[in-house]
């Protein structure tokens, strides 16, 4: 089964249902990995982790990044900032995604589902976890 937007392929016809989901608002397509982007910037930055190139270097400690953000996270560290804030409890984060999943712990919000077993988990990663142990 061929994708009709990009060179991906499967031998299974579920596979390529989902990964064409992917192109729905998202012309522009990785040649390495085929993942698909809304816009031709996040492509080009998306490429970098495939061929190695990361142009942004942190002037404090000499780590580059393949994207900006990454780099304005990272300097985080060295200034200690921690922006983002808990409006429960008050801790504070670097990055809004672990803002995000701590927020699940006052919350209880599960939104990483199983397709095969429909169980819920807090965190992609422990979704993923689970699939490899219980459904491969």
């Amino acid at each position: 089964y061929r994708c009709r937007y990009c060179p991906y392929f499967s031998n299974r016809a579920p596979n390529l249902k989902m990964h064409e989901r992917t192109h729905v608002g998202k012309p522009f397509c990785c040649r390495y990995c085929h993942r698909a982007f809304a816009e031709r910037s996040s492509l080009e930055n998306h490429e970098r982790i495939h061929i190695g190139e990361k142009p942004h270097k942190c002037q404090v400690c000499q780590k580059s990044f393949w994207g900006k953000s990454h780099l304005v996270e990272h300097l985080r560290i060295h200034t200690g900032e921690r922006p983002y804030e808990c409006g429960v409890c008050g801790s504070a984060f670097t990055q809004k995604a672990t803002l995000r999943k701590h927020e699940r712990t006052h919350t209880g919000e599960r939104p990483h589902t199983c397709e095969t077993c429909g169980r819920s988990f807090s965190e992609r990663c422990i979704l993923s976890v689970h699939q490899k142990r219980h459904h491969t």
